[in-house]
């Protein structure tokens, strides 16, 4: 088992009606600055972008009625990692989580600044639907 830390963001708005608004991968760059620093371009069944890190591709999940917006990130090593992504109701509004996995060899700075990345993330994303 890898260590674990899960983020969110409250959003005033339907938790469904914000789902829809952002599943979309291509959109995922307009707040998403830790996935990827590219636009995001499909190549058969996955997305391709330049990574903080170098070039990486995406699976993302399906959409779906669930508000799931999983996505599973190739940094080109062959081994994927898996972004476990949710929009959630929250009273009148909407929850994002995004859980983070500490991944092998990752040491308490490189996680740290992960966990720093994804607030800034949400933070922008929040910023991306409420204008």
């Amino acid at each position: 088992m890898l260590p674990a830390r899960t983020y969110s963001i409250s959003i005033n708005r339907d938790w469904q009606a914000l789902y829809e608004a952002i599943w979309r991968p291509e959109l995922f760059p307009k707040w998403a600055s830790g996935l990827a620093e590219s636009d995001l371009r499909q190549e058969g069944g996955k997305w391709l972008a330049d990574g903080p890190e170098g070039p990486i591709s995406i699976r993302f999940t399906p959409h779906n009625g669930y508000g799931v917006m999983d996505h599973f990130v190739d940094t080109g090593d062959g081994k994927e990692i898996h972004v476990p992504l949710r929009v959630i109701q929250n009273g009148n509004g909407a929850e994002v989580m995004l859980t983070l996995f500490r991944q092998p060899g990752m040491d308490d700075e490189m996680f740290a600044r992960d966990a720093k990345w994804i607030t800034r993330d949400l933070r922008a994303l929040k910023n991306f639907v409420t204008g």
